[in-house]
Parts: C-alpha cells; structure tokens; sequence
C-alpha cells in the first residue's frame, strides 16, 4: 500500500523528528556529531555541488589547515546559495535529532532531508557498517501558533537534560541550576548560539526565536522556565506531538 503523500505547506514551521532504525545509536563518537552539523548548514542549499568532492579538491592542494580550506567552501557556496529551508533550531542526541524547520521553497523540507540522508553513506563507511541507519522517513509536525512555537524552542533545546536525570520529564529537575548550566556547555545544538555561547553560528536562522523572546536574555529564560516549572508534565501538555 503507497504511504500517503506528505502535506508540508511553504511557510509552515514544522517540527522534524527522525530516530535511528531499532532506536539504535547514530552518533558514536564526536566527529559524527560535527559532520553531521556541519550537512546541516552545508547542504540547505538548492545547489546539488558535490560539496565533498569540492572540500578533497582543496585539501590534496596547498598549505592551509583543514579549516581554512573549509572556510573557502564556505564563501564558495555563500555566493550562490538559496537555501531550501530556514532552520530555526536543531538538536542531536546519541540517537535521534529533533529540527525546527520553516519552509521556504515547496519542497524544500524534503528535499533538504533527502540531501541529509547522505550521512547514512558517511556513517557506515565510518563504523564498517550496511544497511539503513535511519527509521524510514522522518516525522514532521507542523507548528500551528505562537503558544507551540515557543514550546517547542524550550521542549528541543532541552531534551539533553535527559542525559543527566533520565526520566526528568515525569518528574522534578534535582538541581535546576546544574542543568541549565550543562545545556549552555552541550555542543550539539543550537541553543548556544542563542544565548551568547557560539557554537555554530552559520547553521541556524535565529531571527524568528530571538524576535519572539526578545533576544538572547529571553530565549535563557523561556528554557528556565521549562525546566523549572513544565518537567512534571507531558509535551502534550504545551501542544506539542509526542514521538
């Protein structure tokens, strides 16, 4: 039986969520995290260049670091990139991602996922490895009014808490402070480059959140105060779809 058609609409603001097969780790180590961001900002473009061929290109030619020469693939595609999609938020755990995404071109959302299901190639070639590595397709959500936009800015940009009080989300935080201290220092997302801590800065389009809570102050405290005051409720409860 054919899957039914997906209904993303140009200029919906939708809620990506995509896990690895049998729940199974999709990063294990801090290179898959990078490279992976690094697709991220890289591949949101309507451009089909071979962007690692490009990169291999420059690294057998020259002196320069690795990062220079990166650098230079960056203002390549800077002068005729269109990006396919705005995305607003994003964050990675050992074994999902959850994206916030606006669309900006009619099937830009599935085009972007589709470019990204590249690292699947990079992953196993890595890990030695075959076979799918992600849960069939990916799951979207469509953000239907300001209540569940700023909800799901809080709800993404604090899932790493589970890393250090498993089961938070039915229950009380044990130190608030400890764990709002530890989401600033967690690489893998864009709540940094929100708060004044730069991580990926080139990744993410933050005017919409930072508009919305006022800039960087307000974006600190709509994450405080989920944690403080929301983790002894579902999602459900702030309209947001559970996985």
């Amino acid at each position: 039986m054919p899957r039914k058609p997906r209904e993303i609409r140009t200029g919906g603001i939708y809620h990506v969520i995509q896990r690895g097969v049998e729940k199974r780790k999709i990063f294990l180590k801090n290179q898959d995290y990078s490279r992976f961001i690094l697709g991220l900002e890289l591949f949101n473009d309507v451009a089909s260049m071979d962007i690692w061929q490009r990169f291999f290109q420059l690294k057998q030619g020259g002196t320069d670091p690795p990062w220079k020469k990166l650098e230079a693939v960056r203002k390549e595609r800077a002068k005729k990139a269109s990006r396919l999609v705005d995305l607003l938020a994003f964050v990675l755990m050992s074994n999902h991602i959850h994206l916030v995404m606006r669309e900006i071109r009619k099937g830009g959302i599935s085009l972007f996922m589709r470019k990204m299901g590249g690292y699947s190639t990079y992953f196993n070639k890595q890990h030695d490895r075959v076979g799918p590595l992600f849960q069939s397709r990916f799951k979207s959500v469509e953000v239907e009014n300001d209540r569940q936009l700023r909800a799901i800015f809080a709800y993404v940009h604090t899932n790493p808490v589970e890393l250090w009080e498993p089961g938070w989300k039915e229950r009380k935080v044990r130190n608030v402070q400890e764990a709002l201290r530890k989401l600033e220092e967690y690489r893998w997302s864009s709540y940094g480059d929100y708060v004044g801590k730069p991580t990926f800065s080139q990744t993410t389009q933050r005017t919409l959140f930072s508009d919305l809570f006022g800039g960087t102050q307000g974006c600190r405290e709509a994450v405080k105060e989920w944690v403080k005051y929301k983790a002894a409720r579902t999602p459900r409860d702030f309209g947001i779809a559970l996985e």
